[in-house]
């Protein structure tokens, strides 16, 4: 069914009501589960996470990127209400960093891996370059160039149902890595003459050194 037929259009929902009446009403733990600030558990998810997805709004749109680290150096828990995430070597584009600039809204998703729970967090972020912190996540003798610090205003846990439908810790489950296209693959289909074989080759050993 083409989505844009009149006849689509009579389905789609339009309203904050039509959802409700829908949806129903969430459960109380649903909603109980939302803080503030972290509580001992939300903090002790935190510290055992090496990796979160962060999304962010700016003039252009919407954002999303990853961002990793072994356990323990992801984030600096600096108080309940705030937490430090270093902005590592990447591609230059700072598309999240050019975002916060104007609009500090921001929202995480932290994972562990083998956990089927997540866990969000929303508020707002600002880019510091303090010495401190800096130098707090300087990492194989290399520091970021800028940290995050990001004000909480909620944080809660998102259920497992979404990862074990997606399986996405199952081994059995685990996708073959032949059927995705490679970088050097996407870049060629983008960039007209791109030599994408002599990228795919070099990427290996240029990650090796340019990981942090």
């Amino acid at each position: 069914m083409n989505p844009e037929t009149p006849d689509a259009a009579d389905y789609r929902i339009v309203s904050i009501a039509q959802l409700e009446a829908l949806y129903g009403r969430p459960g109380e733990s649903s909603l109980g589960k939302e803080t503030r600030a972290l509580t001992p558990e939300y903090r002790r998810w935190i510290e055992a996470s090496p990796f979160l997805a962060i999304a962010s709004c700016g003039p252009g749109g919407l954002d999303c990127s990853p961002r990793g680290d072994p356990v323990g150096s992801l984030v600096r828990i600096v108080d309940d209400r705030t937490l430090a995430i270093p902005d590592r070597r990447g591609n230059n584009r700072i598309d999240t960093l050019r975002n916060l600039i104007v609009d500090p809204r921001v929202a995480l998703l932290f994972f562990i891996p083998g956990v089927n729970e997540t866990l969000r967090v929303a508020g707002r972020a600002s880019v510091t370059a303090h010495p401190e912190l800096i130098r707090y996540f300087s990492a194989e003798g290399k520091a970021p160039r800028t940290v995050l610090l990001v004000e909480i205003e909620a944080v809660y846990f998102q259920c497992a149902r979404a990862l074990i439908r997606a399986g996405l810790w199952t081994r059995g489950a685990r996708a073959d890595a032949r059927a995705a296209p490679t970088a050097g693959e996407m870049l060629r289909a983008a960039i007209p003459g791109f030599d994408g074989a002599e990228y795919d080759a070099a990427l290996p050993e240029r990650q090796k050194a340019t990981l942090y």
